[in-house]
Protein backbone atom coordinates (compact mmCIF):
# COMPACT_ATOMS: atom_id res chain seq x y z
CA UNK A 1 0.00 0.00 0.00
CA UNK A 2 1.42 3.75 -0.86
CA UNK A 3 1.92 5.37 2.37
CA UNK A 4 1.28 9.03 1.86
CA UNK A 5 1.26 10.19 5.45
CA UNK A 6 3.93 12.59 6.43
CA UNK A 7 3.56 12.64 10.17
CA UNK A 8 3.20 9.63 12.26
CA UNK A 9 -0.26 8.77 13.92
CA UNK A 10 -0.64 8.62 17.39
CA UNK A 11 -2.84 5.91 18.79
CA UNK A 12 -5.29 7.16 21.19
CA UNK A 13 -6.31 5.11 24.88
CA UNK A 14 -7.67 8.22 26.37
CA UNK A 15 -10.99 10.13 24.61
CA UNK A 16 -11.29 12.52 22.40
CA UNK A 17 -14.97 13.16 21.07
CA UNK A 18 -15.64 14.65 18.20
CA UNK A 19 -18.88 17.01 17.23
CA UNK A 20 -19.62 19.22 13.97
CA UNK A 21 -19.19 23.09 14.79
CA UNK A 22 -22.32 23.65 12.67
CA UNK A 23 -24.97 21.26 14.28
CA UNK A 24 -23.63 20.28 17.46
CA UNK A 25 -23.96 16.61 15.87
CA UNK A 26 -21.85 13.74 17.55
CA UNK A 27 -19.70 12.63 14.92
CA UNK A 28 -17.63 10.15 16.96
CA UNK A 29 -13.99 9.63 19.14
CA UNK A 30 -10.98 9.94 17.88
CA UNK A 31 -9.30 6.17 17.39
CA UNK A 32 -5.95 8.20 16.00
CA UNK A 33 -4.62 11.38 15.17
CA UNK A 34 -1.53 13.14 13.61
CA UNK A 35 -0.74 16.82 12.77
CA UNK A 36 -2.44 16.66 9.76
CA UNK A 37 -5.40 14.07 9.94
CA UNK A 38 -7.20 11.76 12.32
CA UNK A 39 -9.17 8.53 11.73
CA UNK A 40 -12.58 8.18 14.25
CA UNK A 41 -15.30 5.56 15.03
CA UNK A 42 -18.85 6.15 15.62
CA UNK A 43 -22.03 4.96 15.47
CA UNK A 44 -22.60 7.22 12.11
CA UNK A 45 -19.93 7.99 10.41
CA UNK A 46 -19.63 10.92 8.00
CA UNK A 47 -19.42 10.01 4.18
CA UNK A 48 -16.47 10.11 2.10
CA UNK A 49 -15.69 13.29 0.28
CA UNK A 50 -17.51 15.20 2.73
CA UNK A 51 -15.84 18.81 4.73
CA UNK A 52 -16.45 19.38 8.15
CA UNK A 53 -15.88 22.02 10.34
CA UNK A 54 -14.87 20.14 13.57
CA UNK A 55 -14.61 20.36 17.56
CA UNK A 56 -12.36 18.01 19.17
CA UNK A 57 -13.14 17.38 22.90
CA UNK A 58 -10.61 15.89 25.59
CA UNK A 59 -11.82 14.24 28.68
CA UNK A 60 -10.29 14.06 31.27
CA UNK A 61 -6.81 13.99 32.29
CA UNK A 62 -6.74 16.31 29.17
CA UNK A 63 -9.91 18.66 29.02
CA UNK A 64 -7.54 21.24 30.41
CA UNK A 65 -6.80 21.74 27.00
CA UNK A 66 -9.74 22.31 26.04
CA UNK A 67 -11.82 22.30 22.97
CA UNK A 68 -9.76 22.17 19.44
CA UNK A 69 -11.49 23.82 16.79
CA UNK A 70 -10.38 22.60 12.89
CA UNK A 71 -11.52 21.91 9.19
CA UNK A 72 -10.86 18.26 7.69
CA UNK A 73 -12.07 16.27 4.91
CA UNK A 74 -13.55 12.97 4.99
CA UNK A 75 -11.21 10.74 2.44
CA UNK A 76 -13.24 7.33 3.33
CA UNK A 77 -15.45 6.30 5.63
CA UNK A 78 -16.68 2.20 6.17
CA UNK A 79 -19.99 2.28 7.80
CA UNK A 80 -20.67 -0.12 10.86
CA UNK A 81 -22.55 -3.33 10.23
CA UNK A 82 -24.84 -5.42 12.34
CA UNK A 83 -24.37 -2.98 15.34
CA UNK A 84 -21.10 -2.11 15.07
CA UNK A 85 -18.77 1.17 15.01
CA UNK A 86 -18.41 2.83 12.06
CA UNK A 87 -14.77 4.08 11.11
CA UNK A 88 -13.54 7.41 8.85
CA UNK A 89 -10.44 9.01 8.27
CA UNK A 90 -9.87 12.52 8.06
CA UNK A 91 -6.72 15.02 6.62
CA UNK A 92 -7.16 18.55 8.33
CA UNK A 93 -7.76 21.35 5.81
CA UNK A 94 -8.11 24.29 8.22
CA UNK A 95 -6.46 24.93 11.15
CA UNK A 96 -5.96 28.27 12.88
CA UNK A 97 -2.11 28.99 14.11
CA UNK A 98 -3.31 29.14 17.98
CA UNK A 99 -5.61 25.94 17.24
CA UNK A 100 -2.45 24.22 15.86
CA UNK A 101 -0.86 24.84 18.97
CA UNK A 102 -3.48 23.02 21.03
CA UNK A 103 -3.52 19.98 18.72
CA UNK A 104 0.63 20.03 19.20
CA UNK A 105 -0.21 20.02 22.51
CA UNK A 106 -2.42 17.18 22.71
CA UNK A 107 -0.17 15.14 20.55
CA UNK A 108 2.64 15.18 22.78
CA UNK A 109 0.17 14.13 25.71
CA UNK A 110 -0.58 11.10 23.90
Amino acid sequence: MDERRQHDRHEIALTVEVFDRNSGRYMGRLANLSADGFMLCGAEVPAADSVWECRLVPAPPLSDLGEIHLGADCLWSRYGTDGQLGWAGFHIIDIAEDQAGLLEELLSRL
